[in-house]
């Protein structure tokens, strides 16, 4: 994917993954930041648990569900650890 792609998915993402996990925000820079992060993480869970290969390929639904989940599981983590 390309730089722009990453920032669109991650954008989409960290935003949605706020909004479910009714987070205070973390603005336009830091949504894009827990997006991008939660694509690795959502794109190695895929192909580690699941045996999805290419789960992060482009700007298409598939990328953004998966790293929206990864966004979602990121988010969890800060906060067990913020507690």
């Amino acid at each position: 994917m390309g730089l722009f792609t990453w920032i669109i998915v991650g954008l989409i993402a960290g935003w949605l993954a706020g909004k479910v996990m009714k987070g205070r925000g973390f603005g336009l820079l830091g949504n894009i930041v827990i997006g991008v992060i939660g694509a690795l993480v959502g794109g190695w869970l895929a192909g580690s648990l699941l045996n999805i290969s290419n789960a992060i390929s482009g700007f298409n639904l598939q990328t953004i569900l998966v790293a929206f989940l990864g966004s979602v599981v990121v988010l969890f983590i800060a906060k067990l650890f913020r507690r």
